[in-house]
């Protein structure tokens, strides 16, 4: 006997024939020869034309990767000979390619859609309803408009209140204070130029000068900004952020833009633009050509008056931020920083710190909710980071668990500052807080092994404590690394113990002066 040959799929084969099919729903081919396709790989195909007067259907094997009256078939993986329109060789055809059985036989065209009818009804009532909405938009207009002109007569009202306050007072409010709280330190840029200018119409005139800085979202450069009236410059200090850390540059602007953050341990801005041309988001403020205090501590052994003021500055800085009101007792929105280090704090002429760099920070607003904090998510720097913050269990429910994060890290760069200080003996080379314990930049699991497993912290020899002064400022830096968040200082507790210390070394100088003898054992913390 002979061998059977392999069989293939079976398929209606048959050529041009004329058919009934008008091209929608479904209908049959009657063809009544089914072939055996020669190959494997062949699949069922129907061809459906429409001529001037009649319909045409042709039904073949065909193998998909080769063109079929020019059209390659791409839809042959399907049980049911659906048909579409392709624009073949000889003009428009309908196609359809499936592989089941003499699945050719039974043409599936898509329905067509006839364009209902407009409703009559649909229009009256559209109609009718014209004169409800335009009066909706009239009264929502008026409305806003009431609400803009009523706040600008509020606005005006308390500034004419205020005029009147103050010329009975003969002195300035709270606001004019705020106002004229500029960096007094005449060789640091503070540039009253710019805040005088329209930024909004065009840029300022600033010519870069040197790169004195780069981070993770922007570069910082020292600039001249020039004077309109004559060929002088001021100073001033540019961080520009590329297209792409928009957010962050938005962030920092929102926070420098509160004329409430104003304050002499805070970096003085200017203004804000959008430099279209060049892709960049730029922030103009106050240049300090003593760096940051990173970079002071690593060139300087500081002396304890220098860490004085150093560490004074520091923390009435970061009570301003904090506080929820301004001197005068007006209300005032707390921020923090939550990313507080010693590069992220600037050194002026005077040897005071000034706070910068909030593409972090967060306006404690009364109006967020728990899911927004939620949402502000595991930031800062690793090796800064408070032991709730590595471990993610902030308490959401309370904004002071935010400010205490802001005063551990604080510890830590007042670490760094005593561990240059004269004051405490030896002085080694500068290291960042765990030195050398860590890597030069440590993830956060790194971090999590020495803070919360080994509950480390940087060294404190007792050879420090020798210093009165010295041993005061360990105690305070302790108490704002405490492992629990609501044992540590605030801000301005620390800021009042550090006043505190200098009043205090001023009295044992003048009894030691005078042959008062102090008992060793009575500590200047103990007196505190």
């Amino acid at each position: 006997m002979l061998p059977q040959p392999i069989m293939s799929h079976l398929c209606k084969f048959c050529d041009l024939e004329p058919s009934s099919c008008n091209g929608t729903g479904t209908c049959l081919s009657n063809c009544s020869i089914t072939s055996i396709c020669m190959e494997k790989k062949e699949v069922c195909v129907a061809i459906w034309r429409k001529n001037e007067s009649s319909y045409t259907v042709e039904t073949l094997c065909h193998d998909p990767s080769k063109p079929l009256y020019g059209v390659l078939l791409d839809d042959y993986n399907s049980s049911t000979c659906v048909m579409r329109e392709k624009n073949t060789t000889s003009g428009l055809a309908h196609f359809c390619s499936c592989t089941e059985e003499e699945c050719n036989d039974k043409l599936s065209f898509s329905p067509i859609v006839d364009p209902t009818p407009e409703d009559p009804v649909v229009s009256v009532i559209l109609v009718s309803l014209l004169p409800l909405l335009l009066l909706a938009v009239v009264v929502a207009a008026m409305f806003y408009w009431y609400r803009v002109y009523r706040r600008r007569m509020l606005n005006q009202e308390w500034e004419s209140s205020n005029k009147k306050r103050k010329a009975k007072a003969g002195g300035l409010d709270c606001s004019d204070a705020c106002a004229i709280m500029m960096d007094d330190d005449g060789s640091d840029s503070s540039s009253t130029h710019a805040n005088n200018l329209n930024h909004n119409t065009e840029p300022l005139p600033i010519e870069l000068d040197l790169q004195v800085g780069k981070g993770r979202f922007a570069q910082v450069y020292k600039a001249k900004l020039k004077q309109s009236t004559s060929d002088q410059f001021e100073t001033v200090a540019v961080k520009i952020f590329p297209y792409e850390e928009y957010a962050s540059w938005k962030n920092e602007k929102d926070i420098f833009s509160d004329t409430d953050l104003r304050h002499e341990n805070i970096l003085h801005f200017l203004t804000a633009e959008e430099r279209k041309l060049e892709k960049q988001y730029w922030l103009i403020t106050a240049f300090h050509h003593r760096g940051n205090l990173q970079e002071y501590l690593t060139r300087h052994v500081i002396s304890w008056e220098d860490l004085r003021v150093l560490g004074s500055s520091l923390a009435r800085g970061v009570a301003h931020l904090h506080s929820d009101h301004l001197p005068c007792g007006r209300p005032k929105v707390p921020i923090v920083h939550r990313d507080l280090k010693s590069s992220n704090i600037l050194v002026k002429n005077d040897l005071t710190c000034c706070l910068c760099d909030f593409g972090l920070g967060l306006r404690l607003d009364n109006s967020l909710s728990v899911d927004d904090l939620a949402n502000s998510g595991q930031v800062g720097t690793a090796r800064y980071m408070a032991p709730e913050v590595l471990e993610s269990r902030l308490n959401l429910e309370n904004i002071e668990s935010f400010k205490q994060t802001d005063v551990y890290s604080m510890a830590l760069v007042l670490w760094e500052m005593t561990s240059r200080c004269e004051a405490i003996g030896e002085v080694k080379d500068y290291e960042p807080p765990f030195g050398s314990k860590v890597r030069e930049h440590p993830c956060v699991e790194s971090m999590k092994d020495n803070v919360l497993r080994d509950r480390g912290r940087p060294d404190i020899p007792n050879t420090w404590l020798s210093h009165q002064g010295i041993a005061v400022m360990c105690a305070t830096i302790k108490e704002c690394w405490d492992h629990d968040p609501e044992a540590r200082l605030t801000a301005h507790c620390v800021a009042e113990r550090l006043a505190e210390v200098e009043d205090e070394i001023d009295k044992l100088s003048s009894r030691s002066s005078s042959n008062t003898k102090v008992p060793p054992h009575v500590t200047t913390a103990e007196k505190l």
